[in-house]
């Protein structure tokens, strides 16, 4: 009774928190990219890469900048990693292999942050801090800019123009992810996460050995891997760490810096409507109780899965606490997991692969939705706005009526892309799987037999080709088979669906909203957050199920 009254406390101080920074948070966001003013720091920035900021793009000229700037940092990230022996502050650790450097280059970019390394022993100080946390900066700023010229998209009439994306890009590093994280790091630092840029330190142990501490720039790093939902630890344990995840408070302030930017969006995404005169705050609140029901209806089904494990073992041990941390229980390790899963994070301060099998099932399901409850930053939001265009689309067919999304109708040209945006991860994830287990290189690496083993394979192409980057323990990832898959599956998941969510956000733009008529189906009401729903639940139930039902369902009802 103890650990659910605690555990019901810790749910409802997160929520109270989100609700607390829910408005204030959002419409500082919509602020942000609305501004005409550009800051002292932003225009030396834009005089050194000779950009115009006051210029905006089409969305073919914003998706060639998305892609371009991507580039680039793969390229810089790479041979950051194939030169660190060369480099200050790598503690004397050789160069990343290529096939290994290649699939960190990548995640990192595309925000999705898998490791199949342990970080502590492979990347040095420099590269962990100039390389990897930068690009935790970047790539979030990337979905945030995506995000916002979707926005746009619907908002704006009769334009071909969805903003600056250089501009969006560094005012959502400067403005936005850089003061929270600083000041997040700093909470983290109070709460006993290490930062130092010391090298490994020998101590004898209680029993007479010795053993190796590593420390470093962790608290810096932890806090924008959550904040901007990228999800790579600067430890092989990740947030199970206790120099990255020390106590329950750190673990609490990690999930709320985790659900913190995608939530308020949600508002941002209300409050730039409404300065357009496109709709209100309503329309935001919509969003955020469908990603919100969801969210919920998941967070019972694994805690509940986790806290009533069935099977003799986990009955005598008290509960499911294989691969969990005792500092946090069955409700701590449930609620981490639903929160990284339902977004890109990746982070874990328990291992899934230890979950029961439901327990399991279900986060692997959060990824497997599209991760828009509520999803990354940025993604989680756009991921939901074509959603929403689709049950739209859906109950147009209901009722015979040509679909209109807040005025702007969804014709064929929009339909085509709205249906291959939500075809792109199923497809990658569903091949990736079928491949890795026809290949027999590749099933060596899957070291449990049976539909566990399934869940392994299928487990690492949903977090890839979602971005979301966690991993179900087990299966052996770092070969160049694995390295070079998942890093392709990374690299389409994430930059294929925003090509077309940009040529989307186009398409609308130029649009004329038609006025509303009493066909016209409200997409603020209780109604339209119930289609909404049920288009995410029914789209990926029917998609993935017989995959889940081999893999995890088999393995919980065995």
């Amino acid at each position: 009774m103890g650990q659910t009254l605690a555990g019901l406390a810790q749910i409802g101080l997160l929520l109270s928190l989100l609700a607390a920074l829910y408005v204030p948070l959002g419409d500082y966001l919509a602020r942000v990219y609305s501004g005409r003013r550009h800051l002292r720091v932003e225009r030396l920035v834009y005089r050194f890469a000779g950009i115009d900021p006051d210029t905006e793009q089409t969305w073919t000229g914003y998706a060639r900048a998305v892609l371009a700037f991507s580039a680039v940092s793969v390229l810089v990230l790479y041979g950051l990693q194939r030169l660190q022996h060369l480099l200050p502050l790598s503690l004397g650790l050789p160069p990343v292999a290529p096939d290994q450097a290649w699939n960190t280059a990548v995640s990192f970019v595309a925000n999705t942050n898998w490791q199949s390394y342990s970080g502590e022993s492979t990347m040095g100080h420099l590269v962990q801090a100039a390389g990897l946390a930068v690009q935790n900066f970047a790539s979030a700023a990337v979905g945030m800019a995506v995000a916002v010229a979707v926005v746009r998209g619907i908002s704006r009439r009769r334009t071909e123009l969805l903003g600056n994306f250089w501009v969006d890009l560094v005012r959502g590093a400067l403005r936005v992810l850089l003061p929270i994280s600083f000041a997040a790091a700093l909470l983290l630092l109070a709460g006993g996460v290490v930062q130092n840029l010391a090298a490994p330190v020998e101590v004898t142990t209680l029993t007479g050995g010795t053993q190796s501490i590593p420390g470093g720039p962790v608290a810096s790093q932890e806090a924008i891997k959550e904040l901007g939902t990228n999800g790579g630890g600067f430890y092989n344990a990740n947030s199970a760490h206790p120099f990255e995840n020390p106590n329950a408070f750190t673990n609490l302030l990690e999930i709320l810096l985790i659900l913190l930017i995608p939530v308020s969006l949600t508002r941002t995404y209300g409050t730039m409507l409404a300065a357009q005169g496109a709709g209100g705050h309503r329309h935001g609140t919509a969003l955020l109780a469908a990603m919100g029901t969801i969210f919920l209806l998941s967070l019972a089904g694994v805690t509940a899965a986790e806290v009533s494990g069935h099977g003799a073992a986990l009955q005598a041990a008290g509960g499911a606490m294989e691969g969990k941390e005792t500092r946090f229980g069955e409700w701590a390790s449930a609620l981490f997991a639903t929160a990284t899963t339902s977004t890109s994070t990746g982070a874990v301060n328990s291992f899934h692969s230890s979950f029961t099998a439901f327990g399991g099932g279900l986060v692997m399901l959060n990824m497997l939705l599209g991760e828009v409850t509520p999803g990354g930053v940025g993604s989680g939001l756009y991921g939901m706005l074509v959603i929403s265009m689709l049950a739209v689309f859906l109950g147009g067919l209901m009722v015979g009526r040509t679909p209109e999304y807040l005025g702007k109708k969804l014709g064929s040209r929009e339909i085509r892309l709205i249906a291959l945006y939500t075809l792109t991860t199923p497809a990658l994830v569903l091949a990736g799987t079928a491949v890795a287990l026809s290949v027999p290189g590749a099933r060596e690496s899957i070291l449990n037999a049976g539909p566990h083993g399934l869940s392994e394979v299928l487990y690492a192409f949903g977090s890839a080709a979602n971005n979301n980057g966690s991993a179900f323990a087990g299966l052996s990832a770092n070969t160049p088979f694995y390295n070079t898959a998942l890093g392709l599956a990374i690299l389409l998941g994430r930059f294929l669906p925003m090509v077309l969510v940009l040529a989307l956000a186009g398409a609308l733009a130029g649009q004329r909203p038609a006025p509303a008529t009493a066909g016209t189906l409200p997409t603020h009401r209780p109604l339209f957050v119930g289609m909404v729903v049920a288009t995410v639940l029914i789209v990926t139930g029917l998609t993935f199920f017989p995959a889940l039902a081999l893999g995890p369902i088999a393995e919980g009802l065995a």
